[in-house]
């Protein structure tokens, strides 16, 4: 792993395969390692250059107030057209993941240079907050469960890889990967102050982001390669929310994962890999 700069700022990135080969970007959400670490070698061995990389205020980039974000969403989306600039080999196929995937939206929207293909896993096309009418919201029942655990002791590694898991076993997820990834997380957060934490692990940080103007509205114009990912058991953006953007981006390919919830399980590995680079 290593630092690039790109938009005056500093982004923890992670590389798989060959330099000179197409170029894959995935936004985490928010860390890089919401990209399972299979996906990436899968798509590398299928002869693309991979690379994760953390958002703002996670993992190794630019940490500053994830409590007080100086940047909007938009800021997140120059990010990544800056990014695919500075490694060079572009346009990219940019894939986002949960809120990475509105910093994906937004970015092929604002920057169509830059990306040649999109894959979109697990997100929706509205900020977050209330939801639009015709959108299906949170599973109530599972966000109050979710919610009303207390926050682990951030500064306890154990406690915060098993809130991670309890967490996992609420949405659905595999909670031995959710309980080993948080923990990778925990190693590579800057400091266990709760809010750097949160942030880390659950992203809180986009809570308090400005996200206008909309964008879903604008998704007919996007106009390269889509595919939208979505587990049937997702219970926090529940599959309707992936089968909207599919109807509302033009020749966009929906591949939903029937025993999957908000995370890419491994079993499913092989098919989402397939699916993304059959885009090009």
């Amino acid at each position: 792993m290593t630092t690039i700069n790109a938009n005056g700022t500093v982004l923890g990135i992670e590389s798989f395969g060959a330099r000179d080969a197409p170029l894959v970007l995935l936004a985490g959400g928010t860390t890089m390692l919401s990209w399972p670490d299979a996906l990436c070698a899968r798509l590398a061995a299928g002869g693309r250059r991979v690379v994760r990389y953390d958002l703002r205020d996670s993992g190794e980039s630019t940490t500053t107030d994830p409590e007080a974000p100086a940047y909007t969403l938009r800021s997140l989306a120059a990010d990544a057209a800056a990014l695919v600039d500075a490694l060079g080999g572009g346009p990219a196929h940019l894939a986002g993941i949960g809120v990475g995937g509105m910093v994906a939206q937004v970015a092929v929207l604002d920057h169509p240079g830059a990306f040649s293909a999109l894959t979109l896993a697990s997100t929706r096309a509205v900020a977050p907050g209330p939801p639009d009418d015709d959108l299906p919201d949170h599973d109530r029942a599972t966000m109050g469960r979710l919610f009303a655990r207390p926050m682990p002791d951030w500064t306890d590694r154990e406690a915060v890889a098993e809130f991670a898991a309890a967490g996992a076993e609420i949405l659905g997820d595999d909670p031995v990967a959710a309980r080993a990834v948080a923990a990778r997380v925990w190693d590579r957060t800057p400091g266990t102050t709760p809010s750097v934490q949160l942030a880390n692990q659950l992203g809180l940080v986009f809570s308090r982001l400005d996200c206008t103007p909309r964008w879903r509205e604008r998704l007919p114009g996007i106009a390269v390669p889509t595919l939208v990912v979505h587990g049937r058991r997702n219970r926090f953006f529940p599959v309707g929310n992936g089968e909207a953007i599919a109807r509302e981006i033009r020749g966009a390919r929906l591949l939903v994962l029937e025993e999957a919830a908000t995370a890419i399980p491994d079993a499913a590995v092989g098919e989402v890999a397939e699916a993304m680079l059959a885009l090009g």
